[in-house]
């Protein structure tokens, strides 16, 4: 009970969002993008999502139900959402479990693109944690895929191994694994964001762990410097000049 009575201290605003969700209200969070923000989302509580089963931790959002959004999201063992079409794209890691859906199944470390107009019935039959960003795609793109993060790297140079996933006009998706002591450094040109998928990460004087969420807005610098357990990080650039609500 204290812990929950922390996290509510500390995130008083998802409270608030739950409320709005259940009345159908326009919801916004974190929604400055010209803000730096940071949400260590393993203290965040869980949040009901419409479907029983799946919850969800919120990190940004503009729009109601149907929204520009970066989330968290659990799914129980044996859960499933309704079949859906994501008429503006959905981007996912899959960051514990197995993921699945008729496409077939996305073990941890999968790193996964479903552009606009793509359609599935997701589950878990295990239970899975996924790292998903819905309606953040150029409404041309086509191009579906997935990848093993790891499998994707090139060979470490002082200290960091990195992979470039995707990369287009709008926006630059990077997955990096960090030694002990090695130093990312990237500029935010358009914007950054940031996801410790695993081991810590030191940046600005905040302390990063799994699961810590970091965005900077355009004009900023990157400099972290990995703890000593290394550190797996997700990253992208460029997107948030680009950030708005959905128009449906």
């Amino acid at each position: 009970m204290a812990a929950a009575k922390e996290r509510h201290q500390r995130h008083p605003h998802l409270h608030l969002l739950t409320d709005l969700a259940k009345k159908g209200s326009p919801m916004e969070l974190n929604a400055d993008f010209s803000k730096r923000v940071i949400v260590h989302s393993d203290d965040v509580d869980w949040q009901a999502s419409p479907m029983a089963g799946v919850d969800r931790r919120m990190l940004d959002r503009i729009g109601g139900e149907v929204a520009r959004a970066t989330t968290i999201v659990r799914y129980a063992p044996h859960s499933k959402f309704s079949a859906h079409t994501h008429t503006g794209g959905e981007e996912f890691i899959v960051l514990d479990g197995v993921f699945q859906d008729e496409h077939g199944d996305f073990p941890t470390g999968t790193y996964v693109r479903n552009p606009p107009t793509t359609s599935h019935t997701p589950g878990s039959d295990g239970g899975c944690i996924i790292f998903v960003k819905l309606w953040q795609f150029d409404m041309a793109d086509r191009t579906q895929f997935r990848k093993t993060m790891a499998d994707e790297l090139g060979a470490p140079s002082n200290g960091v191994a990195t992979a470039i996933l995707h990369k287009d006009d709008m926006e630059t998706v990077i997955y990096s694994e960090l030694g002990a002591g090695a130093v990312l450094e990237q500029d935010a040109v358009g914007g950054l964001e940031l996801l410790v998928i695993s081991g810590s990460l030191e940046e600005s004087g905040n302390a990063l762990q799994k699961g810590s969420w970091l965005r900077l807005p355009e004009g900023s610098r990157l400099r972290a410097v990995a703890g000593s357990g290394g550190a797996k990080v997700w990253m992208k650039t460029g997107h948030l000049k680009h950030a708005k609500a959905p128009v449906t």
